[in-house]
Parts: structure tokens; sequence; C-alpha cells
């Protein structure tokens, strides 16, 4: 049982809460990020999630998973109900490099990227979710499944069969 899981097992649940939070922030907005494509709107989704979790903290139960888990679950429902409310795609700022050899380098990671956004665009719904959970969430296979609502295994399966599809698009756009 992690940390947060025993926390939120065993102790007042506001304190509980706060470790989770401080724990989960971060890879939480970057999930929601990822998902979105829109950092203002990402920000207002992570804090909606956040209210959601600390409202229905009460009905955290550790015996089906890990409090990571089930906050990304309510962060996954929370991204999805923006998606299906108002889609919307948006475009990352970056900050201009300050040197020559740094311009070739950023004009690299910037082709990098746009690739890979470009890449993950051309996958449907349900793949793009499963690589966003697992790199911008950082999560586990087994708090993959538990967000999803499968199992480790099949969550793992999702997550190989997407990557498969986001190389080949990758490969695809460099083409």
């Amino acid at each position: 049982m992690g940390q947060t899981q025993l926390a939120m097992a065993t102790s007042d649940p506001l304190d509980d809460f706060e470790t989770l939070y401080r724990e989960s922030r971060d890879d939480v907005y970057a999930f929601v990020a990822g998902m979105l494509r829109d950092r203002a709107a990402a920000e207002d989704v992570t804090a909606l999630a956040f209210e959601r979790a600390l409202r229905r903290r009460s009905m955290f139960d550790p015996s089906r998973g890990s409090a990571r888990g089930w906050l990304f679950g309510i962060a996954r429902n929370a991204a999805l109900d923006e998606l299906r409310r108002r889609p919307r795609q948006a475009t990352l700022v970056a900050e201009p490099p300050s040197d020559d050899a740094a311009v070739e380098d950023h004009a690299e990671r910037a082709l990098d990227r746009s690739t890979l956004r470009a890449a993950l665009a051309r996958l449907d719904q349900d793949d793009r979710e499963i690589v966003v959970l697992k790199f911008h969430g950082g999560l586990s296979n087994a708090e993959l499944g538990e967000a999803l609502g499968i199992s480790p295994t099949n969550a793992g399966t999702r997550l190989h069969r997407a990557m498969t599809k986001l190389r080949r698009a990758c490969h695809a756009a460099t083409r």
C-alpha cells in the first residue's frame, strides 16, 4: 500500500487530501493538459478535478485501488466532460532561444514536438488518452487500469497497441 493510499485510509481525510494534492497536482495538470491541449482549460479542469475529489474524499475505497488512481479517474472524467462540452485545440507557446546553437537545438526539439503532437492528434480518443495518462500523468499500469476502469493487464495491452500506432504515426509524419 503506497504512502498516499495508506494515509487516505487511516487518518484525517483533510490532511490526507493535502498530501494527495501535493504529491499529484503536477502530474494531474500534465495529464489534463495533454488531453485537452489547452493550458488555460487544463488549469480549470485540474482545479475542478481536485474540487470533486475533495468533496468525494469520503467515497474513496482503498480496497479498490490507490488514491492516486482514484484521483486520476476523477481528473479523466473532468477532462472528458470538458472535451464533450467544447472541443478545442490550442497552440503551445515556447520562449525564443537566445543564441545560434540554441536556435538549432530549439528548432530540432520544436520539430520533434510538432511531429509528436501531429501523431497524437491522429490517434483515436481512447489511444491518445492512455498515452497521455501514462506519459503526462506518470501512471503505472495498475493506476492506468484504476483510472480507466480496466485490469492492469488490459491497460498494458491497450498502452502497447496505442504506442505502436503512435510510432507508426510519427514515422509517417517524418516521411
